[in-house]
């Protein structure tokens, strides 16, 4: 056994790109062995200590005792935990803040490590024979991809932050201008020089975010300077397309360290995100009520996800928040089931993975998660808008035939 630790370690995949990392995972097959999920809140605590040994030894030293002596399922789980041990003790970086370790030695020594910048609230450890990826998807939601402007009137810094960090920088300098004590006509032509530097300035800034903007597929920006000069110019030179992705400014120094840019941002793009989830929700509410571009509900929800119907999926925060009826999902997890290796058993926590994976797979779906989900509670925990209309003269002789029926139904295009 312990050599063939010594050479799975030698496959062990890492990355810090959490969706690469997802995508990988929504790959796994299937497999009769136990497939470990672990996520760790890696940050250090007042001592500078990290302090998740003691419950992921805890937690798979009394997972193993539930699997007989001397079996396979065992002997794969041992080596995993083995592996995994050593790993957190000598491997893990000193600055990353999430660890997320995904382990099967029966599924040839698969063993893939996320390491991020952004954390995970707490620790968490799951076994089944799939790995458990909706804590991925979430972090990947909670920290989406955004570009910063910090500028003044002759420098500025463009960032792009994702999982918690900086992933792409951009710098401009121009001129810088000297202010001078003259009067008359030639104080207003030197102010007027001083104006199309500064207007020369904005227009350079203005046309590299532009460029990021399109290359990294930005959707937010948030804005630092000087609110009383330098962001009124940018936001004058901007077209409609990048003036519409703002959506906040804050009033920082060009000389803000990145730690605290990231922080402040973050916070501002956090608070933006809790607003707009409100908004989608309430209109989700309404294309549901309408019988419209909405649909709602675990079983419709799955099978509109299976069709490629759904644009954007809303889907609360933590899985226990999704409610459903078993038989009725079971039913239609079975009537697109597409030869798949369907979840079992049917819990929240396994839905809440099939609902993502589908999304992901079937609809290459937006998935935002709603961190205040009293509202979508109350229609199974999850719903999404739709890419076309269902078509009520193919849904009207399904009305009266079951959720499988409905689900058909979901699947007719509107001609």
């Amino acid at each position: 056994m312990e050599n063939r630790i010594a050479d799975a370690e030698k496959q062990t995949t890492e990355t810090t790109l959490p969706d690469k990392l997802l995508e990988r995972l929504i790959d796994f097959e299937p497999i009769p062995a136990p497939v470990i999920s672990l996520y760790l809140d890696a940050r250090v605590n007042e001592q500078g200590q990290r302090t998740f040994l003691p419950f992921v030894k805890k937690q798979l030293n009394e997972r193993s005792k539930s699997y007989e002596n001397q079996s396979e399922e065992r002997q794969s789980f041992e080596e995993d935990f083995v592996r995994i041990m050593r790993y957190l003790e000598d491997e893990v970086p000193v600055s990353i803040q999430g660890l997320a370790i995904f382990a099967c030695s029966a599924a040839e020594d698969w063993f893939e490590v996320g390491l991020f910048d952004a954390p995970f609230e707490r620790n968490r450890l799951f076994i089944s024979d799939r790995p458990h990826f909706y804590p991925l998807a979430r972090l990947i939601d909670q920290y989406r991809r955004y570009a910063v402007v910090l500028a003044d009137t002759n420098r500025a810094q463009i960032f792009v932050f994702a999982a918690g960090r900086a992933v792409n920088r951009e710098a401009v300098e121009n001129v810088k201008t000297k202010h001078t004590k003259v009067g008359g006509w030639s104080q207003a032509r030197y102010q007027r020089h001083e104006q199309n530097y500064h207007l020369q300035h904005a227009k350079e800034v203005v046309e590299m975010l532009e460029k990021i903007v399109l290359d990294e597929n930005i959707e937010h920006i948030v804005l630092a300077g000087d609110e009383a000069v330098v962001i009124p110019l940018l936001r004058e030179q901007m077209p409609k397309t990048i003036e519409e992705k703002v959506i906040d400014a804050l009033s920082l120094g060009i000389d803000t360290p990145e730690h605290e840019l990231l922080d402040e941002s973050l916070t501002a793009f956090q608070r933006h995100d809790s607003l707009t989830d409100m908004e989608k929700v309430e209109r989700l509410l309404n294309e549901y009520r309408a019988d419209d571009l909405g649909v709602a509900g675990v079983p419709e929800t799955l099978a509109a996800l299976s069709n490629g119907q759904v644009e954007e999926m809303l889907i609360v925060a933590k899985p226990n928040g999704i409610q459903f009826d078993e038989e009725e999902v079971d039913k239609v997890l079975k009537l697109y089931k597409n030869d798949e290796a369907l979840p079992d058993p049917l819990n929240q926590r396994t839905v809440a993975d099939e609902l993502v994976r589908r999304a992901n797979v079937y609809s290459s779906a937006k998935v935002t998660f709603i961190e205040d989900s009293t509202r979508l509670e109350q229609l199974g925990g999850v719903g999404g808008f739709l890419r076309y209309r269902i078509s009520e003269e193919h849904a009207a002789p399904y009305e009266d035939s079951g959720t499988v029926s409905r689900a058909q139904a979901l699947t007719t295009k509107a001609s």
